[in-house]
């Protein structure tokens, strides 16, 4: 009978102690960090997000995924909620996304900020938990312009189509053909230049003999340049023929003006005495051709006038 009490005391004191060992154990290990709760609101697909998935602000751990539940209140909505260290920086400007361990699949909340600096999050321990933002993650984003290239490439898919249709087949063997033709025509062409090319050495030495006329033509027109150049250099000359021209000249004025002052006013009075005999010739021919007898006779004397002796009234 001792023995079994003693057995049972032995007993009874080993669970005590390993009770007692856990305790300490869970005490000791227990974590001190205050976590605040957040909450992320998303109408995307999470794949490969669980409970207890880490929380990390730009790399760092920093909390928890407590929860994962469909929103009562809005249908086809997700609520994923957190609990997150009360020292991260969790600001108005904050987002998160989701991000992939390696090539397991598991996924984690990324949390980043837009900008530094921004007002801190505010988290009033009320019924409204604070909510942070849920962008596309790189998968999210691949899988977008993923569809988007496959929509571009269904699109050039029914160009392409289109264009190798029977019509456009049609026009691109004629297109073909059209080369052909004129590949041909092209070929035959060094052969019908296969003459000129040789006429011309012919011509580069008529060219070249061309160059030395026009080169001893050059020759002989700078020499005469040079002639005209020592000519009018003598013409110029203050004894040369042009200085002596000017001098002529220069007499042959002042001699004009002399005949003008001294001259031309003889001149115009003999003309005015040649045009008085003149008249005068001319009134004695026309009385002898109205009187011939004039010549024998003498001129007739003037008729009588009013009151002199002989005078006759003329008659109506």
């Amino acid at each position: 009978m001792e023995n079994r009490s003693y057995a049972l005391m032995t007993g009874v004191f080993t669970i005590a102690l390993l009770v007692a060992t856990v305790l300490v154990g869970l005490w000791l290990n227990r974590d001190k960090t205050e976590l605040l709760p957040y909450e992320i609101v998303t109408t995307q697909s999470i794949p490969g997000l669980n409970p207890q998935a880490t929380v990390r602000y730009r790399g760092l751990e920093v909390g928890r995924v407590d929860e994962i539940v469909f929103d009562p209140r809005v249908t086809g909505q997700i609520l994923i909620k957190l609990s997150v260290d009360e020292a991260s920086p969790i600001t108005t400007t904050t987002f998160a996304s989701l991000g992939y361990q390696g090539v397991t699949g598991i996924a984690f909340i990324q949390l980043d900020d837009d900008r530094t600096g921004s007002p801190r999050l505010a988290t009033n321990g009320g019924d409204r938990i604070p909510r942070i933002p849920l962008r596309p993650g790189l998968l999210d984003q691949l899988e977008d312009r993923g569809l988007a290239i496959l929509e571009k490439a269904e699109q050039i898919t029914d160009r392409l189509n289109t264009l190798v249709g029977p019509e456009n087949q049609a026009a691109i063997i004629g297109a073909v053909q059209n080369i052909d033709k004129a590949a041909q025509a092209y070929a035959a062409i060094p052969e019908r230049l296969g003459p000129t090319i040789d006429r011309l050495p012919g011509l580069a030495a008529k060219i070249d003999s061309s160059l030395d006329s026009f080169n001893t033509l050059s020759s002989s027109a700078t020499s005469m340049t040079r002639n005209y150049d020592q000519l009018a250099i003598r013409l110029q000359a203050p004894d040369g023929p042009i200085e002596r021209l000017n001098t002529a000249i220069g007499s042959l004025g002042a001699a004009t003006s002399e005949l003008e002052l001294e001259t031309l006013p003889h001149v115009v009075q003999m003309t005015d005495e040649a045009r008085a005999s003149l008249r005068a010739v001319k009134r004695t021919a026309n009385s002898l051709s109205e009187r011939p007898q004039s010549i024998l006779f003498g001129a007739p004397g003037d008729a009588p006038g009013p009151g002199e002796p002989g005078f006759v009234p003329p008659t109506k």
